[in-house]
């Protein structure tokens, strides 16, 4: 199905989606992406239905023809302190402030999103499989989170966080009871089944 270039007729529309919410360690990033009116690419689409090669190659052209985008990320503690719904908007939030030309209207990939500014928007569930600029946000959410996630990897190599992001596979799990928890786990997560006898 080919995604669509916008939602509306208005011109500059940013579109916003986050990676790592279900993640046990690390950020939960946002992007947002304010795309040129008639823009098309058959290969964009949500970045979990595209390998990791394919999102490494439409990134730089994302960046390229984009009028503006941007991503922030949200670290473990303020996840802790806000919770992880609160946290993904908070990222969302920050991409469309740090976009160098304010949208005229926002869509955001789900159902949950609180306004920002006075700019209009629609939550749309699987938007990032309907409409290219909230398919192109996944793809550099997705992305640059892989390489943040990369980089503590060096930190803390037993956890494997250059294959699982963080995500909660059997490896990572297995890593947490032997070696603890670091200071990128989010506490507030149910890191282990037996949670109550992890000491946090």
């Amino acid at each position: 199905m080919r995604l669509k270039s916008s939602f509306s007729q208005i011109h500059l529309e940013c579109g916003t989606d986050e990676a790592g919410r279900g993640c046990l360690a690390g950020p939960v990033t946002a992007a947002a992406v304010i795309l040129p009116k008639g823009f098309k690419n058959s290969t964009i689409n949500d970045s979990k239905l595209l390998s990791e090669k394919k999102r490494n190659l439409l990134r730089p052209i994302i960046e390229n023809e984009a009028i503006s985008y941007s991503f922030s990320h949200v670290y473990p503690s303020q996840i802790d302190s806000i919770n992880i719904l609160n946290a993904s908007i908070l990222a969302m939030h920050k991409s469309i402030e740090q976009l160098k030309i304010p949208p005229e209207f926002i869509i955001v990939d789900g159902n949950r999103f609180k306004p920002f500014n006075t700019i209009p928007f629609q939550t749309i569930i699987k938007g990032d499989r309907k409409y290219l600029s909230i398919s192109a946000a996944s793809i550099l959410a997705k992305t640059y989170r892989d390489d943040y996630m990369e980089e503590i990897h060096k930190e803390f190599p037993m956890y494997n966080w250059k294959k699982n992001k963080g995500y909660p596979t059997k490896e990572h799990r297995n890593a947490i009871r032997e070696f603890g928890i670091t200071k990128y786990h989010r506490k507030s997560f149910r890191l282990l089944p037996e949670q109550y006898h992890l000491d946090l």
